[in-house]
């Protein structure tokens, strides 16, 4: 049998496990909660260590080595007895406990993510309690290591080392205003964009800054009569202005529902941000965590058997109507 170098970080160990099941380097990385540059250092530290390729790239994925097929299976066994002592002696009963939980996250992640979470909270965890912070307002990175902050939700790319992630949905942007702007119905869009007045919400730190930076750099001079620190304040002033506004599609959907408002796809077709949960290493394997993190993941990921909440779930008509034109209330 070959023995493994007693100096190996348990950290490597875990992705040669991952990627021997994915044999995807990306795969692996986003199932890690890695970057894929990461990954592929932990690799080459692996090869260094065992003197072996471990796996090969070929056109149907990574190819795993013998000695990776045979190392593998045990290292998952391990790593799991591991786990599983750890994690005994921690127990979290979501429907007894009085445990406050405090989430990261912008105004408008507060629209979309707090009344979803908020019902099933009261059906499955009548005691426990939500608080919300400004991911801008505190270091995340010094907070969530000190288990203050235990999740953050958003776009936040400076979260890399010493965190975990999982990517809920992809948000794109569209232009929102008032019921009748001549956006609404214009034959040359990127025109009548460059023609209106704006309106715009500085986001400094947050992915929604990104999309300003995009529109920045386009070939349009925008003017921008009215700058606002949060995205609930566009509403109103919106409703009873000429003013356009870019905003994330889930907060457009709900606005054309509340007031009388329209929006459309945007002309300059920004990129969309990856909107993503966030949680420190350190706690991982921390029973509450994970079930908080579960939670948020069945409620607003992507993929089959998700919830009412997440981002993809406007009906079809809406998604159409957005592609092709303007959605209104």
């Amino acid at each position: 049998m070959h023995l493994l170098p007693t100096a190996l970080d348990l950290n490597l160990l875990r992705v040669l496990v991952q990627v021997h099941r994915d044999r995807n380097v990306s795969q692996a990385a986003e199932h890690l909660g890695m970057s894929q540059p990461a990954v592929s250092s932990a690799l080459k530290r692996l090869r260094e260590a065992l003197g072996d390729k471990l796996f090969i790239p070929t056109a149907r994925g990574m190819q795993a080595t013998p000695l990776a097929d045979q190392i593998a299976p045990q290292i998952a066994s391990a790593l799991a007895a591991i786990g599983d002592t750890i994690t005994s002696k921690l127990s979290f009963d979501a429907a007894t406990s009085e445990r406050r939980f405090v989430v990261a996250m912008t105004d408008i992640g507060e629209i979309h993510f707090l009344p979803p979470l908020a019902r099933a909270l009261r059906e499955l965890a009548p005691g426990v309690s939500i608080a919300t912070v400004r991911n801008t307002a505190v270091n995340l990175r010094v907070e969530m290591e000190q288990g203050k902050v235990d999740l953050a939700l958003g776009h936040l790319p400076d979260l890399t080392t010493d965190f975990h992630q999982r990517l809920l949905f992809r948000q794109r942007y569209v232009c929102l205003f008032r019921k009748g702007h001549a956006l609404e119905r214009a034959a040359d869009p990127r025109a009548a964009y460059a023609a209106a007045e704006h309106a715009m919400v500085l986001s400094v730190g947050t992915g929604h800054g990104r999309v300003d930076e995009f529109i920045d750099k386009a070939d349009i001079h925008r003017r921008v009569q009215l700058r606002v620190p949060h995205f609930v304040a566009l509403t109103d002033v919106l409703e009873s202005s000429e003013l356009v506004a870019t905003v994330p599609e889930v907060f457009a959907q709900r606005s054309v529902r509340r007031f009388h408002l329209a929006y459309c796809k945007h002309p300059l077709d920004p990129p969309p941000i990856e909107i993503r949960a966030f949680w420190h290493a350190k706690y991982h394997q921390d029973p509450a965590n994970r079930w908080l993190r579960d939670l948020i993941l069945q409620l607003f990921g992507e993929g089959e058997g998700q919830g009412a909440g997440q981002a993809g779930s406007a009906d079809p008509q809406a998604q159409a109507d957005a592609n092709s034109g303007c959605k209104r209330s």
